[in-house]
Order: structure tokens, then sequence, then C-alpha cells
């Protein structure tokens, strides 16, 4: 029979295996031995289980023979014949080199050689074939050739295993140079049984860096092969078997020798994961010297292609778009040690954890300690500061590239574990810098052990373990034996004493450095001062900011209008970073009030110039308040944000006339609410008289279903509130002075009238309900053309007889002239539609005024001439001596 075929292997010198063609998995095989010749027997080592059986040696020459054989024949085409087949099935033939008859007889070569002996006891003379190699031992004989030489052709080849007491020291010893070797066995595609050369050690070697699925050995002795176990030990087998290689002996933990194969058609360990028969195994990935990340880069290649053990694979980030996958996004915040707040282009915000890190963390004892104190992890955690501020001070405000490498799932409450909601796990990388390989290499943070199965992890996995290692190795941050740094922070936020002891120190101080660290509002911050180790609460002064939303004693407060627009603004601008603050004052809960600067801006002007806060009064006093005015003004012209719906009030002044122009008589009708003590009075226009009963109804609606806490109200001079009247029913007020919680001064700013109340009379002024939502509704004004009494008895009259005419009705108010503090006006009564004032003067009770403008003369001609009773008794004595009479300009 001549069959052609490939060389599997060569046994011996004269026993080779071959192979026949794989068709859908690996060939079939058969064991080839040599007719008519003899090659000297290899080592065997004694069977295990069988006390009796010894190992014994490599019989003379019989090394150099299979030696012959292997470099000529391994890998090779052959062609053979089969002469006789024995009865346990053993086949004896001739082997010729090529793929027919005509080639290189492979027994006739080793006789040659020396190598072989002939067994001249089976042979018929008749026999060409047999008559020719019995001529060419006696040839081979007479040259001396191989075993006919004198001594010599013994090799004692050694298991490394039993002949070597620590494996580790010689590995150690070869320093991860390449040494040759022979592939003797496959055992499975990723462990390999090598001869050592020139010294002839054998040992067994584990591919560094992967695994492929094995041989599970039953316990009757049978061997269940993984999915791709054979197909994975052919692929290496029929490239390695029996070839000369050369070997990188790389580590030995626990006396498995782990190593590379270089060949020069490729790297087995690199080519196995690339045709998916293996997979990464992390704890030997780290000695493999050809490049961690090129075997990554295989494997996923593998993966993507979904070959052999990857058939069924689905990657982690298989449901997102690659935009999702892959972006650049500027840092907003730095959460913890090990994830941070992205800002996106589309301007959404998203939270990303850095991959198979771990920020440090309180271990055993310690987190049952201290359980009464305030435990803030941020500064009672180990390293957790460290590792913050290294973020922080690398990241904020920076544009990053974010590689999604896996979401990981919401977990429910467990056992003694807490609920995780969705995260999205990323590499995050700046000027080409990981991020969490950075904080891993100073020990800021350990690196999350896998299972092996599991992909959800880093793509740059095998760089952490690395940075880990160096941290480890260098004792740094939480791998060093130094006492840990401890932050002593004292919180005075709300602490009104200790702020108050704090305050004098803060103002000598001038500007202060200090890191952001919450914001919450568009105006409320909390400072870290980083000089004092404190944090503080503190107020941007100068400025009315929206108020957000916040749960009060009596309820929830809704949100003011832009009050989140101003509140993102603020974080955007200052969240994390460094700043300077001045502290000018502090408020009655230990607040701070100051300016806060920022690369040269002032919170409290941007906020203005962005139409996100109005100017409060209490900025008059400081250097920027002509800025914030100004920039108030701008935002009010264009009707920004804030003051879209603002609507200016008409300027009630009079105009200008020339000589010729005659006075302007526009009476429109108003209702006089309050009278106060100098004749002075408050009006509501009947216009809008409607809007205001509409608010009271709804407010106090709402105050019904929700009635405030007595008593949780802090009152502050220039405040909007709402104030418990007489009446029992809540009215809007502002805050005009604060004696003590008992004594409030409040200006009821939709009737005009003022009292003195205690504080569990007032609560805030809900935002639906405030001066933006309607303006105040009550106006001040004074008589025009009359002169009030200083006397206080006379001018008391004046009042009397002034709130029994006209108070609480509706009349006809003109705007003649303005004043100081507010326009002096004519008031006509309602039905009558006589001059109120007028009537004061026929009754003598007051006098008249005499104006310098001419078309305001007629007015004040007209008056005099209607001159009647009471002081004009005593005649007129307005040019001398008014002052004298209670009278004054």
């Amino acid at each position: 029979v001549y069959l052609s075929t490939q060389i599997k292997s060569v046994l011996s010198g004269c026993a080779i295996i071959v192979r026949g063609q794989p068709r859908g998995g690996p060939p079939p095989e058969r064991q080839i031995n040599l007719s008519n010749i003899r090659a000297g027997a290899m080592a065997r080592r004694a069977a295990q289980g069988q006390p009796d059986t010894k190992d014994t040696p490599d019989e003379p020459w019989a090394f150099q023979a299979r030696e012959f054989l292997r470099k000529k024949l391994i890998g090779k085409e052959v062609c053979f014949t089969v002469e006789i087949r024995t009865a346990l099935g053993r086949e004896y033939g001739m082997v010729y080199l090529g793929k027919d008859t005509t080639g290189e007889n492979i027994a006739e070569s080793l006789v040659n050689e020396g190598l072989a002996t002939v067994r001249r006891e089976g042979i018929r003379g008749n026999n060409p074939e047999q008559a020719r190699l019995c001529e060419l031992e006696d040839q081979a004989k007479s040259s001396k050739k191989g075993m006919w030489t004198e001594g010599g052709g013994t090799h004692t080849i050694r298991d490394l295993k039993y002949t070597i007491e620590n494996p580790r020291n010689f590995v150690d010893s070869l320093h991860q140079k390449p040494i040759n070797a022979i592939i003797e066995h496959v055992r499975d595609g990723s462990v390999v049984r090598a001869l050592l050369l020139p010294d002839y050690y054998l040992v067994t070697v584990m591919l560094s860096g992967i695994k492929c699925p094995t041989f599970k050995r039953e316990a009757d002795g049978t061997e269940t092969p993984e999915p791709f176990a054979a197909e994975a030990k052919f692929f290496t087998e029929s490239r390695l078997l029996q070839r000369d290689v050369q070997i990188i002996l790389e580590s030995c933990p626990n006396q498995i020798i782990l190593g590379t194969i270089l060949h020069p058609n490729g790297n087995i360990t690199e080519l196995l994961l690339k045709e998916g028969f293996a997979r990464c195994v992390d704890w030997s990935m780290a000695v493999y010297t050809q490049g961690a990340e090129k075997l990554r880069a295989a494997e996923r290649s593998a993966k993507e292609r979904k070959v052999r053990i990857w058939k069924d694979y689905v990657a982690p980030t298989a449901n997102l778009d690659q935009k999702d996958r892959q972006f650049v996004a500027k840092v907003m915040q730095v959460v913890n040690a090990d994830a941070m707040v992205v800002k996106l282009n589309s301007g959404e915000y998203k939270t990303i954890h850095l991959s198979s890190i771990r920020p440090p963390r309180i271990e055993g004892e310690e987190k049952n300690k201290d359980k009464d104190k305030r435990f803030r992890p941020l500064y009672d955690i180990p390293y957790m500061f460290e590792a913050r501020e290294f973020l922080r001070k690398k990241l904020i405000g920076k544009k990053v590239n974010v590689t999604v490498d896996y979401i990981r799932a919401a977990t429910g409450p467990g056992e003694g574990t807490p609920a995780f909601p969705e995260r999205t796990c990323a590499t995050v990388t700046i000027g080409g810098i990981n991020i969490a390989e950075a904080l891993v290499s100073k020990g800021l943070a350990t690196v999350i052990r896998y299972r092996q199965d599991d992909d959800q992890r880093s793509s740059h996995y095998d760089e952490l373990l690395a940075a880990e290692a160096r941290a480890i190795k260098n004792g740094k941050g939480l791998h060093s034996k130094k006492e840990v740094p401890i932050h002593r922070v004292a919180d005075i936020s709300g602490e009104t004493q200790k702020a108050k002891q704090f305050l004098p120190f803060l103002q000598r101080a001038g500007r202060s450095e200090a890191v952001v660290e919450y914001v919450f509002s568009g105006s409320r911050l909390k400072l870290y001062m980083p000089k004092e180790t404190c944090l503080i609460t503190f107020l941007l002064a100068g400025i009315e900011c929206p108020r957000s939303s916040r749960n009060l004693p009596g309820g929830m407060q809704v949100a003011e209008p832009f009050s989140d627009e101003a509140m993102l603004f603020t974080k955007e601008l200052v969240l994390q970073r460094e700043v300077e603050v001045e502290v000018e004052s502090m408020d009655k809960a230990g607040n701070f009030i100051g300016w806060l600067h920022i690369e040269g801006v002032n919170l409290s002007v941007a906020l203005v110039e962005n139409a996100l806060s109005k100017v409060h009064f209490t900025a008059e006093r400081s250097a920027y308040y002509k800025t914030l005015v100004s920039a108030e003004e701008a935002c009010r012209q264009r009707k920004e944000k804030i003051w879209a719906n603002y609507e200016e009030k008409p300027v009630e002044e009079v105009v200008h006339l020339s000589e010729e122009k005659e006075r302007v008589a526009n009476y429109r009708p108003v209702y006089v609410t309050e009278i106060t003590d100098t004749l002075h009075f408050y009006t509501q226009d009947v216009e809008t008289g409607g809007q205001l009963e509409s608010l009271m109804e709804t407010m106090r609606a709402e105050i019904a279903a929700q009635p405030p806490v007595e008593g949780s109200y802090s009152a502050r001079r220039g405040d909007y509130c709402i104030s418990k009247f007489a009446d029992g029913e809540w009215y809007r007020a502002r805050v005009e002075k604060v004696e003590s919680p008992a004594k409030v001064h409040v200006f009821y700013i939709d009737y005009g009238n003022r009292e003195v109340v205690s504080s569990t009379r007032l609560a805030p002024m809900p935002p639906a309900f405030s001066t933006r939502t309607l303006p105040a509704q009550a106006t001040e004004y004074a008589f025009a053309f009359i002169l009030i009494p200083q006397d206080e008895d006379a001018r008391a009259d004046v009042v009397d007889c002034v709130v029994r005419d006209i108070q609480n009705s509706q009349c006809l108010l003109n705007v003649e002239y303005s004043g100081a503090t507010c326009p002096f006006v004519t008031i006509q009564f309602g039905d009558t539609k006589d001059d109120v004032g007028l009537g004061l003067v026929k009754e003598g009770l007051v006098m008249v005024d005499v104006r310098k403008e001419k078309h305001l003369q007629k007015m004040v001609s007209k008056k005099i001439e209607k001159t009647a009773l009471n002081i004009w008794r005593y005649g007129d004595f307005r040019a001398d001596d008014a002052d004298e009479f209670g009278y004054s300009r």
C-alpha cells in the first residue's frame, strides 16, 4: 500500500507517527515501525502506580537516531508502505521521503549513518531491498560511522522536576534569555513538554498569559475534552511538536514554569488567542515578556470575529452607539476618588466611574469605630482626600477622552451590602495619560480582581495591574508602611459660635484661598479653606439670587424661576475650583457673607451680568456697586432671563413744561389704603386690584393646605416674607428692621401700613407669590401745593380729617410734580370730584405751598382764593412767621 502523508512525530530511530489530512477536526493518526531495522530505544519513565517498573535510560545512539529522523522528517511529506500488520495491530513498513517510493528510503539512510542495525534473522536472500540494507550496514561498520565508532553515543536526558530541587532558582538563573529547545510533547494547546538544549533538561512549560480549553481527567482515568480542547491541541501540535524552537522561561510560581515559545514563523501564544483557541489569564499575563497589550489585542480580535471559544461572545458595550462608546467631555466634578461628572458636547451631564479600580476604603474594625462621630469619608478615610485632590487638580475644567469599557448593572441591597445604581465604567485619558493608571501607581487606588471569565473590566487592565505592582514595590500611598495622613478638618458651617470667633480672622485676612466643595444654590456654597483646614458655608454678597426649592419646616418651598439655571452657572464656574474669597460679615446662622473671585471674575457680578441675579441694596457700600448696577441695567434693558417679564413702572414725575405749556390733568382711579402720620398716603391702582385679590386668594389657600411651622422663619432686614395681620390673614410684607425675634418691624407692601410683630407671625414668602409675579401694589404719595403743619397736634388734626375723608375709599389721583421720596399729587373724591387738598385749605387746616413753576401757579392762586376759616382767622402770615406758627417751607 502506498500512502502519502504528513509526519506528526518521531518516537525513536525506527518508529514514527503519521497523520492524515484534517477534515473538520484533528486528523486520524497511525504509528509506522520501520521494517528490517532496529534503532536504540529511548528512555522511559516508570509507569505511575506500578511499583515493579523502573526508569530506563536512553540506549546508546538512540537519541542520535531519533534526532536524525526528526530533523529529516518533521514537517515534511512522506510516502510509506505497510508490509506486515501483527495480531496486536503493530504496522511495519518502508518510509520514503517525498510523495512516492522514488524518494529517499529512510531505513537505508539510518543504516548508512550507523544509527540502526539490520534485523538479519528475518532476511530472505531473494529480497533486493533487504540485501541492500545488509550491504549498507557493512559499509557503515567499515567506515566506523555512528554506533560503529568506539565508545560514546550515550545521552542523559533529565526531567527537571526530579533532578532540580528548586525550579524557581533555575528559571531565575536564565534571566529570561531565550534558550534552544525541542518541543517533545503537547499536553494541550497551552501546555508543552520541552527538551532544553544543550543540557537536556526535560521541562513542562505553561504558556504565559493564556489558557486553552483542557482535557479533564475523570475519576475512572478517562479524559473529557472541553469544547475546542482537541482543536487547540492540534493547532499547537501541528506547528510546534518536535520543532526546534527558542523558549523564554519567564517565571515559576508554585512549581509551574511559565514561558513563551519563539518560532521563526510566529508566536504561538498570540496565534492561539487570535484564532480563538485561548483566553487571556490575568495572573500569568504579568510575567509575559513580549508585551501584554499584544495578547489583549489578539484576544480582542477573536472576540470581535466571534471565532471558536468566543462564538457566543457579546461585548460589554455591544448595545452602545459608537458615539456613546468613545467621546470627549469636560470634567465638571470629581466624586470620591473613582468617579467624575462630565459634561458632553450636547450639554448633558454624565457620571463616569473609572474602570476596574477601587478607591481607598475603611476595612474591618475601623468601620465600626466612631459610630457616634459624624463620619466624613473624604477626610476620614485614609488617602481618600489625596486621591480626590490628585484627580481634582489634574482634571477639573479640562477636556478628557472617555472610552466606555462596560456598564455595570444596578445591584439591589444584599446582606451588609448597599444598593448600587447602574454605573458607566470607562478608561479616562488626558494628554495620553490613563488617569486610573496614574492613580493606582501613586497608591491612591487599588485594582479590582475578577473571575477569569468576567469580561467587564478595564480595556487597560494589565497596565493597571503593573501600576499596582510598582506602587506596592515602592511602598506608595495605601501600600506605604508610614503613618497614614490625617486631615483634621473643622466643619464650622452653621456653627454660629465657632463662626463668630473665626469671623475677625477671615475679615483681617483680606483675600483667602478656598476650594469650592459644594454648591447649594447660585449664591450659597460650601468652601474648604486649606490654610485654615476648615469648612464654611459662604453666601455671595451684593446680590439677590433666585432661590432653589428647599425642604422647609412648613413644607417644600417651590423653586423660584431661573434658580436652577443660576445654580448650574455657579457650579460650572466654580465647583471644585480654587478661588479667592473676601469675607465681609456673617448672618445669624453662622454663614459667612462676602465676595468670591475666580481667575479675576467676581461671581456676584457674573451672576448679575448673566441675568441670573438682581442687585441687593446691601451692595451699595461695596466697591463693586457701580459694576453691579450697570450690569443689572443692561440685562433689564434686554429683558433677559429673570428680567423677561419685568415691566418698568412709569416714572411718575411731572413733565418739565415750558412756560407756554399748561398743567397736565390726567386723573386715574386709585384706592387709598393707608394714611401716615406725616400726611403721606398709600394707594393701590384700581386697574390691578383684581390681580392682587386673585393672588391673595391663591396664596392663602396654599398656606392653609401647608401651614408654615411657627417660629421657623429667621427674619433679615430687606427680606420679603409673609406676615399674619391682626385679622388672622396672611399678607405680603418686607422686613424693615429686626430689634429682636419678638420685635420685627414689617411693612405691608400691598397696603402701605407698618407693624411691629413677633417672628412667630412671619414665614418665608412662597416664590410663586413674590414681587416677580406681582409687584408691590401700594405706592406712596404726598399732597401737592400744601404745607404740612410741623406742630404735632395741628398735624394730627389734619391726618384725622384725611383718614375720615378718604381712607379705604376710591379716589381720583393726578401727579403734579416729583419730590425727593415720592411724587406729589392732587386727589379728588371719587363721587363728587371735589379736590381733597382744597377742602383742607378751606377748613383752614393747612396752608397753600406757593410753587415757582408758572404752569402750577394757577392752581396755587385758586387755592388761595378759597381761603376760609380756622388758621386764616389770624390773618395772612405766610411771608414772615410761618415757622413760628409750626409751618415750614
